[in-house]
């Protein structure tokens, strides 16, 4: 399948937060590029980004993202993010990894991306606990939610994330057996390309004797990659074979770090050979006699796979990704994690049994050349593309400047509107992270003091009409009369509701509607559907803008005002509205909500219904 004839090149714009990741795209960067793709990078700043830029001929947009959470530069990287898609007016941005998913899906809404693509390659939260926990999990769930497509390296991650509820099953997939970019088997990993002399050679620089038997791992040196087990394993393995040497090939980084013991053996034992990163992986992997990988937490790892298709067996954690890397028991073995007794028995096994190596190895390779040829995953990924354009009618139109969901450009050169939803955003993300704790709180209060469901969901009004499903927490009970119909709501709001409205904590849930798009911080609140045929066509205007959780009627009385007067101050925001303006109305609220001033009319838990406006 290739991309119809268009007038200019459809672009794709790929996005990681540090150039090490670009490299699983090496290959399918060319493959797009020949079918009429114009394909940029967008990375943190570097020598690698520039390299690889020039290796693969495509244009490269440094722009620092930080690996952690820092709040303040994340805002200057999402600027900087919007202003280079919308120099370059990508067709396509497909996010790779936790940090560049959030930053670079929130951009893609704020520069209005028509395809936004997040990648999944692995989820830190699972190995995280307490409060960073919710926060990297928290950041997977919004890169999810406002991307249009979630791509998945792997089966059980995937099934991780349905069943974690950060994405539908309707929306994220795998393509294929699963990976980034599948293996180069034929040339690069092909054990007949390394020449025996370049293995001799190897042992001979590492004092590795050529009969000596070596145990290889190949990744970053960190906590998480399991080498507190395997230095653990290493230590009965070591005085059981005499001449057994480890082989470790990756970087020691100061980010998740190894314990100071287990660096200190790392570095003394003559038998332990640290080989730092390396660009041409193979000849070590041809040193090798097995792999092994006691990881915590993988999305799809790659060094099972290039090992297996260097035919050596692997030895590997059952754990999401490592199952998808690795068949136990025909091309190679899988131990629980953290468990180095297991990990020494599962290695002792091989290092005893040189037919079990050879079968297990060779199985490997023929399930790298089956399920993982590079090309093969290129054009599924391309097919993906071609796919979601197409849903989106962008295939067969020009690509030129004007292209985007048909918005108006004077909308989408309003750097007002985008530092608004920009606001929105890093407000909204901000203050679900803050929240998480007392979010959790009331969600288990609800549920034991008015039962399931927890959120109250109706549909309401939005922008210019459009109807969205706003959540909030529930406050009242659903108490009926012997008919059947409800009874007043002042009956059925409970004591823990009504503290819950008197403090508006009922209305956090509407932070995720802003996140969604559907709602802005500050902006006229979203009344019921059955009032739109009820407005003048002055009070209509109140739609011109998106609802807000908060607004200017909120704060110059709120429920205490009438109708008519919440109608006149709705307006008024619409017709003076600026970024001040919403700081300011968001101070106020904070105060007003401090005070509980203007919760209900008399009479009536909230409002009475507006039945229109009398006219003269």
């Amino acid at each position: 399948m290739n991309v119809i004839a268009q007038q200019k090149p459809v672009k794709l714009l790929h996005l990681t937060t540090v150039p090490q990741t670009l490299n699983f795209l090496t290959g399918a960067i060319g493959f797009t590029k020949a079918r009429g793709f114009e394909v940029h990078v967008v990375s943190s700043p570097g020598l690698m980004l520039d390299e690889f830029a020039a290796h693969e001929d495509v244009i490269a947009h440094p722009v620092l993202m930080m690996r952690r959470i820092t709040p303040f530069h994340d805002c200057i990287s999402i600027f900087k993010l919007v202003r280079v898609m919308r120099r370059v007016n990508p067709a396509i941005v497909h996010a790779h990894t936790p940090k560049a998913g959030i930053l670079g899906m929130i951009g893609t809404r704020l520069a209005r991306v028509p395809v936004r693509i997040y990648h999944i390659h692995g989820l830190p939260f699972m190995t995280a606990k307490g409060y960073k926990r919710v926060l990297l999990r928290l950041s997977e769930k919004v890169s999810c939610l406002l991307a249009q497509k979630v791509l998945c390296v792997s089966e059980s991650i995937r099934e991780v994330a349905i069943v974690e509820g950060l994405c539908p099953a309707s929306k994220i997939e795998v393509l294929l057996s699963g990976s980034i970019g599948g293996i180069d088997s034929a040339v690069k990993f092909n054990p007949l390309h390394i020449e025996n002399q370049k293995i001799i050679e190897l042992r001979k620089a590492y004092a590795i004797p050529d009969d000596a038997q070596v145990v290889g791992f190949v990744g970053r040196i960190v906590r998480d990659k399991g080498l507190v087990e395997l230095v653990e394993a290493w230590k009965a393995l070591r005085k059981e074979y005499p001449a057994l040497h480890l082989l470790l090939v990756g970087p020691i980084e100061s980010q998740d770090p190894v314990p100071a013991s287990v660096e200190q053996v790392l570095k003394s034992d003559p038998r332990i050979h640290l080989m730092g990163r390396q660009r041409d992986v193979p000849p070590f992997y041809a040193a090798m006699d097995i792999l092994v990988l006691p990881t915590y937490r993988e999305g799809f790892p790659y060094a099972p796979l290039e090992a297996a298709a260097m035919a050596i067996p692997v030895v590997a954690t059952r754990i999401p990704g490592c199952i998808d890397a690795v068949q136990d028991g025909i091309t190679g073995t899988l131990v629980a994690p953290r468990d180095a007794t297991a990990l020494a028995a599962a290695i002792r096994a091989y290092l005893n049994d040189s037919d079990l190596r050879q079968r297990h190895g060779s199985a490997g390779r023929q399930r790298v050349l089956r399920d993982f040829r590079q090309e093969t995953i290129w054009e599924a990924t391309y097919n993906e593309y071609v796919r979601l354009l197409q849903e989106k009618q962008l295939v067969a139109l020009p690509m030129d400047d004007g292209y985007r969901d048909n918005i108006p450009r004077a909308d989408r050169n309003s750097m007002g509107r985008v530092a608004k939803r920009l606001f929105d955003l890093v407000g909204s993300i901000v203050g679900l992270i803050v929240l998480a704790p007392l979010l959790t709180v009331i969600a288990v209060l609800v549920r034991l003091f008015m039962g399931s469901p927890i959120l109250f969901r109706q549909e309401r009004p939005g922008f210019k009409g459009r109807l969205f499903v706003l959540y909030k927490f529930r406050t009242m009970r659903d108490l009926r009369d012997i008919e059947g119909n409800l009874l007043p709501s002042k009956e059925r709001l409970t004591k823990f509701g009504r503290f819950l409205r008197s403090t508006s904590l009922d209305e956090l849930p509407e932070l995720f509607n802003v996140v969604k798009g559907d709602m802005s911080l500050v902006g006229p609140r979203p009344l019921l559907v059955k009032y739109l045929d009820r407005y003048t066509p002055e009070q209509t205007r109140r739609h011109n803008v998106k609802p807000g959780i908060t607004g200017w009627a909120q704060v110059n009385g709120r429920n205490a005002l009438s109708w008519e007067e919440k109608f006149i101050f709705d307006v008024w925001y619409v017709d003076n509205w600026s970024m001040l303006l919403d700081i300011k109305i968001l101070l106020i609220t904070a105060i007003k909500v401090f005070k509980r001033e203007g919760i209900s009319a008399e009479g009536f838990a909230a409002m009475p219904d507006f039945i229109g406006t009398k006219k003269n």
